[in-house]
């Protein structure tokens, strides 16, 4: 299987100091990649430098052949990279509505810009959000936010989904309706790059486990060999030596 995105010894940081120091992952187009590790551990770093957020002082991000480095955000997502950060990731000032149109408008590419803000698809991901069209961002619950966001970012179908930390906060409902969306979403051909905290949950629907510690890539491991494990701790202690992802 070919992999639809490439992360080639990537640094990146704030200040002087690297917070990322050489990562390298691959996402196979079609499958589920989560990244686990501890908190510090350059998780979230990592998603906001693919998404252009952070620049890369090294190494390279390659989205289908095609190098994003140089791309600003917005390119990037019309490339096929869409984002859904841990916070922040709505306008709660504006209705649902409103937050799927700016979406829809602002970051597609023009070819897509226009007709409705939510298509058929995304009412069959979301179906709760119709009939919050008109309600203010801000005055839903936080699982329904974070759908919100989800659907936001698939307004421009991308082929790869980011996703930090997805279930944090979330009660035990939106957890589960979470991680079955994610699976739903993956089953229709987006490949997923997500950072969990709920290790255990987030494997159970992926293919490949990353575990990142001090800005390194400690392990990379089938998802239910990760699993199998008896100490999952011993992972984000850095006591795992990095392995190949059997194929």
């Amino acid at each position: 299987m070919s992999d639809i995105l490439v992360i080639k010894e990537l640094h990146a940081g704030y200040g002087e100091g690297d917070i990322l120091k050489g990562i390298d992952i691959t996402l196979p187009a079609g499958r589920v990649v989560t990244i686990i590790g501890p908190n510090g551990s350059g998780k979230s770093t990592l998603l906001k430098t693919l998404a252009g957020l952070l620049l890369a002082r090294r190494g390279d991000i390659v989205l289908k052949e095609q190098s994003l480095r140089d791309l600003s955000p917005p390119r990037r997502v019309r490339a096929g990279l869409s984002y859904v950060p841990q916070e922040y990731n709505i306008f709660r000032n504006l209705t649902v509505l409103e937050n799927l149109k700016i979406a829809r408008e602002f970051m597609a590419d023009r070819k897509m810009r226009g007709g409705t803000a939510i298509s058929d698809e995304l009412i069959e991901l979301f179906p709760e959000l119709p009939g919050k069209f008109k309600a203010r961002a801000g005055n839903l619950s936080g699982g329904q936010r974070q759908m919100l966001a989800f659907a936001c970012a698939l307004t421009v179908h991308p082929e790869v989904l980011m996703l930090d930390e997805p279930s944090a906060g979330l009660s035990p409902k939106y957890m589960t309706d979470i991680f079955d969306t994610v699976k739903k979403v993956n089953a229709r051909g987006v490949s997923v790059l997500m950072v969990e905290q709920n290790a255990i949950e987030a494997l159970r629907i992926s293919d490949t486990c990353v575990v990142m510690a001090n800005g390194h890539v400690r392990l990379t491991a089938l998802a239910n060999q990760v699993l199998e494990m008896k100490d999952l701790h011993s992972l984000y202690l850095g006591d795992a030596k990095e392995e190949a992802v059997a194929s």
